[in-house]
């Protein structure tokens, strides 16, 4: 029982590092620390930690793909492209403007997934804002919100939707019967809620008509290929194939014709990348291992078999909120693994497991350790020189998730 108990809390502290970041060492760092310190004590067999970090390959390589494909747009002025266009659609109104980017972030997250929308429209947001010389911080924070909450619009539109399933997402059809409602819901409730918390910032007038910015044959080439990863991604997506393999292809195909096209060392792009997310999902994935083995998941499982027997609508709402505020203790993609785990062990009806993807996909965001969408996010906007505090971001996500997630858990539960 001690050793049970003492993996819990390395867990515990490591959460509680990537959550409040000690001495502002990255993420990873506490999370990879967790990891081996479970396997260092013998809390947690090797065998066992190598089969969770193989677990998350797929994960790993659509991050990949996705992270080289922002490189190359952000290297070859296409983020500053569309921010002249987006600057010169709105007006003059930075209400404009966040209506324009937060539906374009509808678009992204929904036909390239969550991760897509923090990797590559975040720095085109800011290249955006910088344009229009209006305040950054409503139009960065678009890109984090809009990243959860539409992220139920269709599978391919969240990762953690894939985990969730095992890999067997329901049909498109049954898909958008199911969960139409509740993600038009959320999204509206979104932009309302966010839109309110930041109408003082919204005040007053922005830069407009700015030059036209010409794409260079680099910049085509990085537009083309993000065109073409989001028509592939729909594509296998709707013959059950993993999207790791093609998105992580179609990245390194793309940088590798604009590095022949202009003649230059792949070093500076590999530098730029944010490698550290990829140890940390691969920490998270051990750190979820560690609950199963200790028998966290068997529990789980029987409290919500046992629960769906006796009332199945009040349970799908109990667990809904449980793993949405749970998935920010713990980050989404390993919530959605620990739930994935628990349905299957318990043969849970669809409208728990419905239910629990919400949960998943729009709980995160309440606070900045919520999904790996929002850390991506984080990681984009330090690197403009913005930062978020984790308290600046609960401020608001407290507000803007709660109402969000009422609607849409009461949307798919009451609809049967």
């Amino acid at each position: 029982m001690n050793s049970v108990f003492l993996s819990w809390g390395i867990a515990a502290a490591a959460t509680a590092g990537v959550i409040t970041r000690p001495f502002k060492w990255p993420e990873a760092v506490w999370a990879v620390a967790g990891a081996l310190l479970l396997v260092l004590l013998g809390l947690l067999p090797v065998h066992l930690a190598l089969e969770a970090i193989g677990k998350g390959t797929d994960v790993y390589l659509f991050l990949f793909g996705m992270m080289l494909l922002s490189e190359v747009g952000r290297r070859e002025g296409l983020f500053d492209w569309v921010a002249v266009l987006a600057v010169n659609h709105a007006q003059g109104s930075p209400r404009k403007l966040f209506l324009l980017v937060y539906l374009v972030g509808v678009v992204i997250t929904a036909f390239l997934s969550n991760d897509a929308t923090a990797v590559v429209l975040t720095p085109a947001v800011f290249a955006a804002a910088k344009k229009a010389k209006t305040h950054p911080l409503p139009l960065l924070f678009v890109c984090a919100f809009i990243a959860n909450a539409a992220s139920f619009v269709l599978p391919i539109s969240n990762p953690a939707n894939i985990v969730l399933y095992g890999n067997h997402t329901p049909a498109l059809g049954a898909w958008l019967t199911r969960f139409t409602l509740p993600s038009l819901l959320s999204i509206v409730a979104t932009y309302v809620m966010l839109r309110w918390t930041q109408r003082d910032a919204l005040a007053g007038t922005c830069e407009a008509n700015l030059d036209p910015v010409e794409l260079s044959a680099s910049g085509r080439v990085a537009l083309a290929g993000i065109a073409v990863t989001a028509a592939v991604l729909l594509t296998v997506s709707a013959f059950d194939v993993p999207l790791g393999m093609p998105t992580a292809i179609l990245g390194a195909l793309t940088a590798l014709i604009v590095l022949i096209l202009e003649r230059k060392s792949p070093l500076p792009m590999i530098r730029e990348i944010s490698w550290s997310v990829l140890p940390l999902v691969a920490a998270l994935f051990v750190l979820v291992e560690m609950l199963d083995h200790t028998g966290v998941i068997t529990a789980a499982a029987q409290l919500t078999r046992r629960a769906a027997q006796q009332h199945e609508l009040a349970t799908a709402g109990w667990a809904g909120a449980v793993i949405a505020f749970g998935s920010n203790l713990m980050n989404n993609l390993p919530a959605g693994l620990i739930a994935s785990s628990t349905v299957m062990q318990a043969h849970s009806p669809e409208r728990v497991i419905d239910a629990l993807l919400i949960g998943v996909d729009l709980g995160p965001n309440l606070s900045i350790t919520g999904s790996l969408a929002t850390i991506l996010w984080l990681n984009a906007i330090r690197r403009e020189g913005e930062d978020v505090s984790f308290m600046k971001f609960l401020k608001v996500g407290a507000l803007v998730m709660v109402p969000a997630l009422v609607l849409a858990l009461g949307a798919r539960i009451l609809t049967g």
